[in-house]
């Protein structure tokens, strides 16, 4: 009876662990107050480089364009929030860029 009881609760740990691993795998930005995901940022630069902005679009609104785009991140989008937003944005592309999958910049956590 003990041994079914035990091996009950290590199969339990098992999916725990399995479905905490890919969350700790996640390579994290922390910036301004905002911590997004490594490939939030990456997606963000995705959706940059396809979508091209109306002028009407980016002339009504002092939020940067990708605000406005129904695929980014959720991650990122409280930052849309901020006044800063767009300079936000760039830090992180520029913090992305900088080797953050191998914490070599400060601002990167999660890293293997």
């Amino acid at each position: 009876m003990g041994g079914s009881s035990v091996s009950g609760l290590l199969s339990r740990v098992a999916v725990v662990v399995l479905v905490l691993l890919p969350s700790t795998q996640s390579v994290y930005i922390q910036y301004q107050g905002f911590q997004v995901q490594l490939e939030s940022v990456k997606k963000l630069s995705s959706l940059e480089e396809k979508s091209v902005p109306s002028p009407r679009l980016q002339a009504q609104s002092v939020l940067p364009y990708v605000c406005h785009h129904p695929a980014l991140p959720l991650d990122l989008q409280p930052i849309c929030s901020s006044q800063e937003a767009g300079s936000i944005f760039q830090a992180l592309r520029d913090i992305a860029n900088d080797d953050c999958e191998l914490c070599v910049n400060v601002a990167c956590t999660g890293c293997l």
